[in-house]
């Protein structure tokens, strides 16, 4: 890997655990009583899968994907890293499930964004190729949960946990991929590479 891969591999790995912490939100002008608001709505979804998915465009599969696996170690060595801590016990959050899809999305997204053209198409099919991964990973690892009863504080239907942790926040990370596509975009071009 290059000094260039091995850079933005540190960044993604920075970004990822930036990331689990922020909860993005959109600004909406709002005229209230004669003025100008700025409302915000939160996205509900935090800005992880974006950080991957803007490391993966940004720095290529083996660098997004090496961040991945940092961030990955660093959470299951009990560095406080996931949303609700870290550990090897983490394997029965529901959430987990994604982190694990995290791997193939970023190397999927990664090797899509430089095998095409930079253009706002292929990079927003790269990213919504790597949002699928996540998902669909994320469904399997809820399915296989239920089903085995790991789940960590006890038993939840299945198409409940589906609804909460694959359906609710998909609307948020579908509108961080517009703008991670658009800042990838931008930057490619600004980078000239």
């Amino acid at each position: 890997m290059s000094l260039t891969g091995l850079l933005w591999a540190g960044i993604g790995l920075l970004l990822t655990i930036a990331g689990t912490f922020i909860e993005p939100a959109i600004l909406v002008p709002s005229w209230q009583e004669g003025s100008l608001r700025w409302l915000t709505y939160s996205l509900t979804s935090s800005a992880q899968v974006a950080a991957m998915l803007l490391t993966s465009c940004m720095g290529g599969a083996e660098a997004s994907f090496l961040a991945q696996v940092a961030y990955l170690a660093l959470g299951l060595s009990r560095y406080p890293v996931f949303s609700q801590g870290g550990g090897l016990g983490y394997w029965q959050e529901p959430g987990f499930g994604f982190l694990i899809g995290f791997l193939p999305a970023a190397w999927l997204c990664g090797r899509w964004a430089f095998r095409q053209p930079v253009t706002l198409e292929h990079l927003s099919l790269g990213c919504l190729l790597g949002l699928a991964t996540v998902q669909f990973f994320g469904a399997i690892y809820l399915g296989l949960l239920t089903l085995g009863g790991g789940l960590h504080g006890g038993a939840t239907a299945l198409p409940g946990l589906l609804w909460q942790y694959n359906i609710w926040p998909l609307s948020g990370q579908l509108a961080l991929v517009c703008g991670v596509t658009l800042i990838a975009f931008l930057l490619r071009r600004l980078l000239l590479y």
